[in-house]
């Protein structure tokens, strides 16, 4: 299912006002890009994504300046096209009298903006990039630790909760509890947040509800992190095979971004706050080229060598 965005939503959360068609706020945005429409303004309108948000800055107001009464008029019928959910107007700039009845006429909000064009056009293609992207709703915990976005997974009762909970009392912060709304910012980079319903909450067998905030202030808290490793928390009852040096790499694909993922088995004892952050650390290092594994395999080699000298 295609996700839109309204107009309205986008002048609430930006530093966006709406200046003419107020009416016209409940205008669905279906792409996270922005045109600038310099040809439409030189005449040439062909090809011309008219479902886009049109921006408009200095350099475009000061060629508008530049042209008679009747062209000024070609070129508003030519931006206020049917398909077009808004004009934005940077850097305070005057909205051109003659504009308005042209938008009016094919229902288009006018919206006005303080900031220069760049960071307008940033602000805009941030914001319909985080509300248009495509999601997928993980199980799991989202946890930042040191930090590195980590996602515990497992079965349900393994722990994963009661985990999220001794790291948030060691300092780290929680993202989301059981569900975890993960969504593309680009072909390398995987943010995650929790749904609206369940942010700042963990949920505890035999607790039930825990308002993190509420309990830990709003240190203990992110509203979203990129997702950089994956743990898999799996009850040790002695019959599955884990890898004991780390040899063997392990990764979960979402939205074709490759995630590394690696296993934990719980069993009674074992502290798994401790044993996640030694994991984030031990992966963070492996990035920075501190590999442990091939810092033992090649001690090993070196001691095989020495023997056989022997």
């Amino acid at each position: 299912m295609t996700r839109t965005v309204t107009v309205d939503k986008l002048v609430n959360t930006l530093a966006v006002t709406i200046k003419y068609g107020s009416e016209f706020k409940d205008n669905k945005l279906y792409t996270s890009e922005v045109s600038r429409p310099g040809l439409v303004l030189a005449g040439f309108s062909q090809g011309f994504p008219h479902e886009r948000i049109q921006l408009i800055g200095r350099t475009e107001m000061a060629y508008l300046e530049q042209k008679t009464d009747s062209e000024k008029e070609e070129i508003y019928q030519a931006l206020c096209h049917n398909d077009t959910p808004a004009i934005v107007f940077a850097r305070d700039i005057e909205i051109p009298a003659k504009l308005i009845p042209y938008a009016q006429a094919a229902g288009i909000p006018i919206l006005g903006a303080k900031s220069k064009t760049s960071r307008v056009l940033s602000n805009l293609t941030n914001f319909l990039e985080h509300e248009l992207a495509e999601r997928i709703s993980k199980h799991g915990v989202f946890m930042e630790v040191y930090g590195m976005g980590v996602m515990l997974t497992g079965t349900s009762g393994v722990g994963k909760s009661e985990t999220a909970l001794e790291l948030i009392q060691r300092g780290h912060r929680l993202v989301a509890d059981d569900r975890v709304e993960l969504y593309q910012m680009d072909e390398l980079t995987l943010l995650g947040e929790a749904p609206d319903i369940l942010q700042n909450l963990v949920e505890i067998r035999g607790l039930g509800i825990v308002d993190v905030v509420s309990l830990y202030g709003v240190a203990a808290i992110r509203s979203n992190l990129q997702l950089e490793l994956i743990i898999n928390l799996v009850v040790d009852d002695g019959t599955v095979v884990y890898d004991r040096l780390g040899n063997m790499e392990d990764y979960e694909e979402i939205f074709d971004v490759k995630i590394p993922r690696i296993t934990i088995p719980v069993k009674t004892g074992r502290s798994l706050s401790v044993i996640i952050e030694s994991a984030a650390m031990n992966h963070r290092a492996t990035l920075m080229g501190f590999d442990a594994k091939e810092t033992f395999n090649r001690k090993l080699r070196e001691l095989i060598d020495s023997n056989r000298e022997v």
